[in-house]
């Protein structure tokens, strides 16, 4: 059983190694919405070879780096998401949705002069991760992710190859110890 409260937006899933799909092997996923209907995350750790600037442009000068865009799951692969972070919580601009604290998603839409001096960080993801009602519940419950907070370096972080691993050592106890695991155990 998981416990009230434990799937909500900002926490962090963590792929464990018995998760068969891969779309999602050694993946972070940051949840954006969590309710009755199901679930909405992205990726946090799968860059793309596609700068920002290709494809939008004028927002390339205000993302954090690598100033490309995320691969944030296998849904929707066409449309584009971003999550910010603002620098005062009590500024907030037209354009962004609060998603837990300070951390949020911002309208592409919006003219990114009305977000100037707003945003403290920056990524635009493509595509998304989405899970019906009880589906991530489920995968939880199997074994599949481990669910855990967010920082925000995990994601507005430059370096993101490390980030699974980084993600698992900070945690308590003996979850810590899966960040050492090999990536095929059978060859240990």
């Amino acid at each position: 059983m998981i416990p009230e409260g434990e799937l909500r937006a900002g926490k962090l899933l963590v792929a464990t190694p018995a998760l068969a799909d891969p779309n999602f092997a050694d993946t972070v996923v940051l949840l954006l919405d969590v309710d009755d209907d199901g679930a909405l995350g992205v990726i946090l750790n799968r860059p793309s070879p596609v700068a920002v600037a290709e494809v939008l442009g004028q927002w390339s000068a205000r993302v954090a780096e690598p100033e490309v865009l995320f691969r944030g799951g296998p849904v929707g692969t066409d449309a584009a998401l971003a999550v910010a972070l603002l620098r005062d919580p009590t500024d907030v601009p037209v354009g962004f949705r609060a998603v837990d604290g300070r951390l949020g998603l911002v309208d592409l839409d919006t003219p990114t002069e009305l977000l100037d001096g707003s945003l403290e960080g920056l990524r635009i993801f493509a595509g998304y991760a989405g899970w019906a009602a009880g589906q991530l519940e489920a995968e939880v419950e199997e074994g599949s992710w481990y669910v855990v907070p967010g920082e925000t370096v995990d994601v507005f972080g430059g370096d993101t190859s490390r980030l699974w691993r980084r993600v698992m050592r900070r945690q308590p106890g003996q979850l810590a110890w899966h960040s050492t695991r090999p990536a095929d155990p059978d060859l240990n």
